[in-house]
């Protein structure tokens, strides 16, 4: 990397079953398991859950740059991350995989999938995950 133009931090306590706080006290979540992996099912959140947020949230920045410079409306776009959590194949350990659905209504489906496809070559996160976690793209 060339030049660093931001850096996020934040220090989770506790693990899974802990606290995550950013460095300027803007996020401070508690962080619970979810059922499916054997948490209470108390209010809190999970680490899938702040990745899929995050992912879908730079996503969608980076489409609404590619779309504006492909002079396309995208107006009204969503973008929706859902990242699961398993057991690696190759083991030990546990590996992500994400599929990210985007709602593009004032686009269509051609140059919609067009413009996905550039957004994954610019977007931080799927520079970051290429090569390392299956992302799946999918527009409705």
């Amino acid at each position: 990397m060339v030049k660093v133009l931001y850096t996020a931090e934040a220090t989770a306590s506790g693990g899974r079953d802990g606290r995550s706080v950013s460095s300027d006290g803007n996020l401070d979540v508690t962080l619970v398991p979810p059922p499916e992996l054997g948490g209470p099912g108390t209010p809190g959140t999970n680490p899938e859950q702040l990745f899929a947020a995050g992912y879908a949230g730079c996503f969608h920045s980076a489409m609404k740059r590619v779309a504006q410079r492909m002079k396309l409306d995208a107006d009204d776009s969503t973008v929706t991350a859902k990242v699961g959590l398993g057991v690696l194949d190759a083991g030990p350990g546990f590996g992500l995989a994400v599929e990210l659905v985007v709602n593009a209504p004032r686009i269509d489906r051609e140059q919609a999938e067009q413009l996905v496809a550039a957004s994954h070559a610019v977007c931080p996160y799927s520079n970051a995950t290429r090569g390392n976690i299956d992302v799946k793209l999918t527009v409705v």
